[in-house]
């Protein structure tokens, strides 16, 4: 039996795991971490309980194809319910919106809420709708480095089509054509921030985002996010893929211009294959520092990072939903001091996920569980311990005026996660969620390869990699990448 040895176990991770698995394969994965599941893991602490990472789920087809590969039933390992409200938004002066998972009914919340015309938010999802149908089959699910790609019936369709792709506008652009009212666009603009990015430099491609919540829907797992990683850690371990935990890879070992192992705790491991599911631009620096360098790739902007503070909060808020967002009133100055100053800005836009509306045992009876977060730039050595303690100061005051309470005197849990600690632990460069940024026109498409160019049998998945970075596209590697690899024969 051929072995493959899979670096980090992350969600794409053990996703590529589980591929490799069911292709035949003997599988190991190495951990530096004591758990698996890289930032889609949880935090517990005085009866509370937090996913700590990603809060949205998209696209559950991704996951449950992994059991269905595996012979499994998905209903009998991993549950999860369509959200009716993907979110609610919250400005200075007052008004509030239900952004609710039907498009129709959402267009009518709008109307009535802000006392706006309902056809732009139409529009917008329909053109959100064109881009996902044109795009997706070419550039979430393929391979770009094969030239079967670029002479696909997809791609010609896709050429076709070109000059409605948004690729020569920015997200912000677009969203103010289309929309025109201030609240609105700024409600569309902040799909930026998905894979990291700035709306007013971004390309309006990224306006597919928005299809996979209203169109397609936003899902909830019964037992949390965490449930993701666990779920699919637990098929990984039915099919006999053995997992290493403090564990952290030294170097990926080359033979004859192969990857032929790895070297753990000064033991080698051989293997036939290598899957790299550390971030990219950190295995460049460290397990493959010796190898050719893909210089223009590691010299690329990151992505913005993010601040969280983990809040057990002792009030039920009957405004505050799963998801919400309160807005910043002057979102430019906001992302202009993310990417241009390095800073955070005095006013941050400020998401709230809060797991217990749907999962009332994530917090104690009269109680919630706020994971409170606000994007910020990735980790350049700033005064971070000043930056920390003026942002959780301006927060809290937003949301005490905002929802007309003294929040800080309703804290009675709290964990904090900085650009520092997200790096620490997760190898993610500089502490950036999504690898490289995507504030230029085609750098969401020029992503590192999921096969190396440079070395035999190393193959990557991830964030950092293509197609891109969350929890969607991070399974989409996994089976990208593993489509480049043989099955074996049984």
């Amino acid at each position: 039996m051929k072995k493959a040895l899979v670096v980090g176990s992350g969600i794409a991770g053990i996703a590529a795991s589980i591929r490799l698995a069911v292709k035949g394969y003997e599988v190991e994965v190495f951990e530096a971490n004591a758990y698996p599941g890289g930032k889609l893991t949880a935090i517990e602490g005085k009866g509370y309980r937090f996913d700590a990472g990603p809060s949205l789920f998209t696209l559950p087809e991704q996951v449950e194809e992994l059991f269905l590969l595996a012979g499994k039933d998905p209903k009998e390992h991993f549950e999860y319910s369509r959200l009716e409200v993907v979110c609610h938004y919250f400005w200075e002066d007052g008004k509030r919106v239900k952004a609710w998972a039907d498009p129709e009914r959402f267009a009518t919340e709008v109307a009535t809420q802000l006392g706006l015309s309902d056809q732009g938010i139409r529009e917008v999802l329909q053109r959100s709708a064109f881009i996902y149908e044109h795009l997706a089959p070419l550039f979430m699910h393929r391979s770009l480095r094969k030239v079967g790609t670029w002479l696909s019936s997809q791609a010609l369709k896709a050429y076709l089509n070109l000059g409605r792709l948004g690729l020569f506008s920015t997200m912000h652009a677009s969203n103010t054509k289309l929309l025109k009212d201030p609240k609105l666009v700024q409600l569309f603009n902040r799909y930026a921030t998905y894979n990291g990015s700035d709306p007013y430099q971004t390309p309006a491609t990224l306006t597919i985002i928005p299809h996979l919540e209203f169109n397609m829907g936003a899902y909830f797992p019964k037992r949390g996010m965490h449930d993701i990683s666990m779920s699919l850690y637990r098929l990984a371990l039915s099919l006999g893929v053995r997992y290493h935990f403090n564990a952290p890879v030294e170097e990926v070992l080359v033979e004859k211009g192969r990857a032929c192992g790895l070297r753990v705790k000064g033991e080698n491991v051989s293997a036939d294959l290598v899957v790299n599911n550390m971030d990219m631009v950190n295995a460049y620096k460290t397990i493959l520092k010796k190898q050719v360098q893909p210089k223009k790739l590691l010299e690329q902007p990151k992505s913005s990072s993010a601040l969280i503070f983990y809040w057990g909060i002792t009030q039920v808020f009957e405004e505050i939903d799963m998801h919400n967002i309160f807005f910043s009133e002057d979102y430019k100055k906001e992302f202009e001091c993310i990417f241009k100053k390095g800073t955070i800005y005095k006013d941050p836009t400020v998401y709230i996920n809060c797991t217990a509306v749907s999962k009332p045992d994530d917090a104690p009876s009269g109680c919630m569980n706020w994971f409170t977060m606000i994007n910020v730039p990735n980790n350049q050595g700033q005064d971070w311990d000043q930056l920390i303690a003026q942002a959780r100061k301006d927060i809290l005051s937003k949301l005490s005026r905002l929802l007309h309470a003294d929040i800080e005197k309703l804290i009675e849990f709290e964990e904090v996660l900085d650009p520092r600690s997200i790096e620490f632990k997760t190898s993610s460069a500089q502490g950036a969620l999504y690898g490289n940024s995507s504030n230029t026109r085609f750098a969401a498409f020029l992503r590192h390869p999921n096969v190396s160019s440079q070395l035999k049998n190393l193959y990557f998945c991830g964030g950092s990699v293509h197609p891109g970075g969350g929890i969607p596209l991070a399974l989409l590697s996994a089976k990208i990448m593993s489509e480049e690899i043989p099955e074996l024969k049984k």
